[in-house]
């Protein structure tokens, strides 16, 4: 099953971790608490759009960027697996 909220937080943590910010800076900028950001990054809570706007804006990334990353996360695991079948058997 695909959950959004996981693919939405991991492409957040990725984002935050690739600009070197820890968790208490980007939720101090966003103005949302620490323990919410981290929920939210481990997929534990899902973050209304006013919030992931918040914490978008404080890592200075457009909420478009997150969801193509995350669009491309949930079409990879949304591919159809193909079974070969032997006919001969």
């Amino acid at each position: 099953m695909i959950l959004l909220r996981s693919h939405i937080g991991s492409a957040l943590r990725s984002a935050r971790i690739s600009q070197g910010r820890t968790l208490r800076d980007v939720a101090k900028s966003a103005r949302v608490s620490l323990g919410y950001l981290s929920e939210v990054e481990r997929g534990q809570k899902e973050a209304s759009s006013e919030l992931l706007n918040a914490i978008c804006s404080a890592l200075e990334i457009s909420l478009g960027e997150v969801l193509l990353r995350v669009t491309a996360q949930v079409r990879t695991h949304e591919a159809p697996t193909l079974t070969v079948v032997d006919d001969a058997a």
